[in-house]
């Protein structure tokens, strides 16, 4: 697939960096100078300028990409660039450095196909070292919606039973199931949930606690107070 990346900062080049190793092709669109000379010097295609020009965009193919990612620092040039992709008909992901009120990111959300929270996604893996083991969030789908993958443990209330006796709370739902060093799958109604097995679960941070207590037990529950 083909991508262009609007900002050469720390977000923007190490997303080019991945879509690289991946074999996509990626062009990276960055005003900053310095920022421009270390892209080129990584061997990355630059264009020079400001992302949120459409001339410039044209410049950097927007008009034969699959998608563009506007990963500056500044929001408003991250959502000029997505508009005009998005009038090129690009999938459009834009970055946000704040958790702003829900009303500015619903004004957001609803113009662009994914919105990112860089400090949300270091924080989700913190999160995961500093608890370890059992429990470890995937992404955050919105501001209230997390995924999250649990091990079942041996103290878990539901090992032994069957993923058709599993009852979730209501604002959650199981997503994925996988045997313990097997890959994860479409969950089966007569699989059963052994200590190791992982469940992915989409929930409300509500009823995270919940959920974690359902799957994992009272083994964590001293690790959960605090987060």
């Amino acid at each position: 697939m083909r991508f262009v990346i609007i900002g050469a900062g720390r977000v923007g080049l190490r997303t080019a960096r991945v879509l690289r190793e991946e074999g996509h092709e990626v062009t990276l669109v960055e005003r900053d100078a310095d920022s421009v000379k270390r892209a080129r010097e990584a061997g990355f295609e630059v264009i020079e300028g400001d992302g949120s020009h459409e001339d410039v965009l044209e410049s950097a193919g927007v008009a034969e990409a699959d998608a563009v990612g506007a990963l500056t620092s500044d929001l408003n040039a991250n959502f000029a660039a997505c508009m005009v992709a998005k009038h090129h008909g690009c999938r459009t992901v834009l970055r946000i450095d704040e958790d702003y009120r829900e009303n500015i990111y619903q004004k957001y959300a609803d113009e662009v196909d994914e919105i990112v929270y860089p400090e949300r996604l270091g924080a989700i893996g913190a999160k995961n070292a500093l608890l370890g083991g059992s429990i470890q969030a995937i992404a955050d789908i919105a501001q209230n919606l997390q995924v999250v993958l649990f091990t079942i443990t041996e103290s878990s209330p539901m090992k032994g039973y069957s993923i058709s006796e599993l009852a979730l709370p209501a604002q959650s739902r199981l997503l994925a199931f996988g045997k313990r060093d097997e890959a994860m799958g479409i969950p089966l109604p007569d699989d059963s949930l052994e200590a190791g097995d992982r469940v992915a679960v989409l929930a409300d941070f509500e009823v995270l606690e919940e959920v974690r207590q359902l799957l994992v037990g009272d083994e964590v529950a001293a690790a959960m107070e605090g987060e």
